[in-house]
């Protein structure tokens, strides 16, 4: 159903978005807030970026099941810039990086950030989580998180020592409000009834925190927000202008903007692999995340990205549009507006608890598996040093090291680093051929023409595929095979391969 050339959805697609926006909020909630805390500013800060993400990032969207918000992903580096250069310096960088992440998506680069190695993507987020657990372990006992990630996991052993069980004061009842907040959500997690399958954990692990800690009457540190949302949007002065010239606030910039689009884009390559509706237009996803980041800097916010934990949320609750991304903002934005009170009884703590969950989370050791087991050495080796990278030194130089020690892959292959494709249309269907070399130099390329095959609807004949003169096929372009391949006949759209070796057969089975 169209109006003014605007397709409207149905009465039962409406019902399904907005049964499945009620879930999303409940998972944002804890998170925006928490994220906010792991990052070192106010929780109404990630309100804010929740609210953008939701309602205007979501109405922009080239990824309409994806869901935008504070990421975990991007707390460390927050914290790092409000501890150094102060609250008044993140809306200038998030201005300036939002503005990189429009030119680029206007740009079309949104390909390239799908060529970043998935072994330092998520050695990346592993290291990140890292610092996100020993940083919170230190919240669950009332106090703020040391500078650095190494103090922080070098002084966690000094703050279980200091536990008394016979000198109980408000410490341990902090650390106990935090612990019960943990085991609830594992608990809810394991033994949740199957008609409340869809309520999130993190929801209930606050709850049952926050309402013991107010029936005990627990003197405990917890949440602070403002009588009216408005009061938290902090424009930016007449000084902003005159930060950019500070070349460590463009290098932060450039950092935000470029770990905020490939968070981004593998979320959104995720999510694609979850349902079978419309597929990501990656720059249009990009201009709508720079949009979002460009006002959250205007409204002294945290930055926002595409965030899996929410995004996978939206599809299993059954979305089927953007208009449910776009509800939970609204009920987030109305949530906060008129209950600010009940946002003031919830710990410290339990906030913590949540992002301690979500730290662990995100160091996933099945991934480095995967990689060992499919593709060898080298690329757990990245996920490795990638981590330990980010832990010990920061995430930028962690990053980089990953995509030097990417490069590693290609230097066998120098002198051969080129793709050639060559596509004809027969009577029977299309047949193509690979060859050179398929390795994150090429990926676009390679993105580009997987997607432009025929899908059942437009052309039901078979797709063959001969990929017997490719000599060199690096883990970022299998992946993307694989997940090519496993998309295209969930969907029913025949392809076959054809001349592949051994071992590329085994990468992308």
């Amino acid at each position: 159903m169209t109006k003014f050339g605007v397709k409207l959805p149905t009465m039962a697609v409406a019902t399904r978005d907005f049964t499945a926006s009620i879930v999303v909020f409940l998972v944002a909630m804890p998170l925006c807030m928490g994220i906010a805390v792991a990052s070192g500013v106010p929780p109404e800060k990630g309100l804010i970026t929740g609210i953008i993400g939701g309602i205007v990032v979501g109405a922009f969207s080239g990824s309409p099941l994806q869901v935008s918000g504070p990421a975990a992903g991007l707390a460390v580096v927050v914290f790092e810039l409000v501890r150094d250069k102060g609250l008044s310096a993140l809306g200038p960088i998030l201005i300036l990086a939002g503005l990189i992440q429009l030119i680029a998506g206007i740009a079309r680069l949104g390909g390239w950030f799908r060529a970043i190695s998935p072994a330092v993507v998520h050695g990346m987020l592993a290291g990140i989580g890292v610092l996100i657990v020993v940083g919170q372990f230190h919240v669950l006992f009332d106090a703020r998180p040391l500078p650095s990630g190494l103090q922080n996991l070098v002084a966690a052993p000094e703050r279980l020592m200091g536990l008394s069980p016979l000198n109980v004061s408000n410490v341990e009842h902090a650390f106990m409000i935090g612990v019960l907040t943990i085991l609830v959500m594992l608990g809810w997690e394991r033994f949740r009834p199957a008609a409340l399958k869809q309520v999130p954990a993190a929801l209930i692990g606050v709850l049952v925190g926050t309402l013991t800690a107010f029936a005990l009457g627990l003197q405990i540190n917890r949440v602070d927000v403002p009588q009216s949302i408005v009061s938290a949007i902090a424009l930016p002065g007449p000084e902003f202008l005159a930060k950019w010239v500070d070349p460590s606030i463009i290098v932060a910039a450039i950092a935000i903007a470029f770990i905020a689009s490939a968070e981004t884009l593998l979320s959104a390559a995720a999510v694609d692999r979850m349902h079978d509706g419309v597929r990501t237009d990656y720059n249009k996803e990009l201009r709508a995340q720079g949009i979002g980041n460009l006002l959250c800097g205007v409204a002294g916010a945290l930055p926002m990205t595409g965030v899996i934990v929410r995004s996978s949320a939206n599809v299993q609750a059954g979305a089927t549009s953007r208009l449910s991304t776009m509800l939970h903002g609204v009920w987030i934005l109305g949530f906060v507006a008129l209950l600010p009170w009940l946002l003031r009884e919830i710990p410290m703590a339990a906030l913590g608890a949540v992002l301690v969950i979500t730290g662990v989370r995100l160091v996933s050791l099945a991934h480095v598996k995967h990689l060992f087991h499919s593709y060898g050495v080298l690329p757990a080796l990245i996920w490795f040093v990638t981590l330990v990278t980010v832990v010990t030194q920061d995430l930028l130089t962690g990053v980089l090291v990953g995509i030097a020690l990417s490069v590693l892959e290609l230097v066998p292959h120098a002198r051969r680093l080129g793709l050639k494709v060559d596509r004809e249309h027969v009577a029977a269907g299309t047949d193509m051929a690979l060859s050179g070399s398929a390795t994150f130099v090429t990926l676009p390329k390679l993105s580009d023409t997987l997607e432009s095959l025929p899908l059942r609807g437009t052309d039901h004949r078979t797709v063959r595929m001969d990929v017997s003169g490719l000599t060199k096929v690096d883990h970022t372009c299998a992946e993307l095979l694989k997940e090519f391949l496993v998309r295209r006949r969930a969907g029913g759209n025949p392809i076959e391969i054809t001349g592949a070796s051994p071992k590329l057969a085994a990468m992308i089975a």
